[in-house]
């Protein structure tokens, strides 16, 4: 059976739902945290604020890149695209409720903006989208690359007592290096370099702003 192909308003109205979504506690799903038997150990203060405005920060990656992958999978052209985009966006929402947890832990709270972050992601995934299946693997493909840097970074940086905080990270990197392995099997299209380069400027706001806000 085929599926449902949405109009461009129908993304803009799904958009602005997202953003009204965006702004609710995510639904935890059925997914063991890695950081449930690794033990807590309290550092400094310097520490833990360093720890809490990381995970701060995933948690918005973590809830635009759902975004941005649901809006894909809304336009997607072929069954087999839209499934894959929905598979990764389900296994990012896993994601989102290791990074809340995590939050709740170190006494924290998401960024602000997770409406915007959102919302503003599942535009741009509905746009791209709808310029060929093969290019919403091209955006998975480069976000999932970006990530895994922007996580490998984060590890170097953390705090070396967190090691909850560490399990979660090394998990997720794992989880989106298989993602873009899946991408680039199917078809992924190499974006052109303004474009990764507009993803890297993007990405460097969103992380600038969700660490404060």
């Amino acid at each position: 059976m085929g599926h449902r192909k949405y109009g461009l308003a129908e993304v803009l109205i799904m958009a602005f739902d997202g953003a009204l979504r965006g702004a609710q506690p995510p639904t935890i799903p059925a997914t063991t945290s890695p950081a449930d038997n690794v033990p807590e150990v309290v550092g400094s203060t310097w520490d833990h604020q360093i720890s809490l405005r990381f995970m701060r920060v995933n948690h918005a990656g973590e809830l635009s890149a759902q975004g941005l992958y649901l809006g894909q999978a809304a336009v997607a052209r072929d069954t087999n695209t839209q499934q894959l985009l929905e598979h990764a966006a389900g296994e990012e929402l896993a994601h989102l409720a290791w990074c809340q947890q995590r939050l709740d832990d170190l006494g924290g709270r998401p960024s602000r903006l997770a409406a915007g972050w959102y919302a503003g992601a599942y535009l741009l995934g509905a746009l791209s989208g709808l310029v060929g299946d093969r290019w919403s693997l091209g955006f998975l493909l480069e976000t999932e690359r970006q990530v895994g840097n922007h996580l490998e970074d984060q590890l170097v940086k953390l705090p070396p007592d967190d090691r909850k905080s560490r399990a979660i990270l090394l998990q997720m990197q794992r989880d989106e290096a298989r993602h873009a392995a899946t991408a680039q099997r199917h078809g992924a299209v190499p974006l052109p370099l303004p474009v990764t380069f507009i993803m890297r400027l993007q990405a460097l706001v969103m992380k600038t702003i969700a660490a404060r806000l």
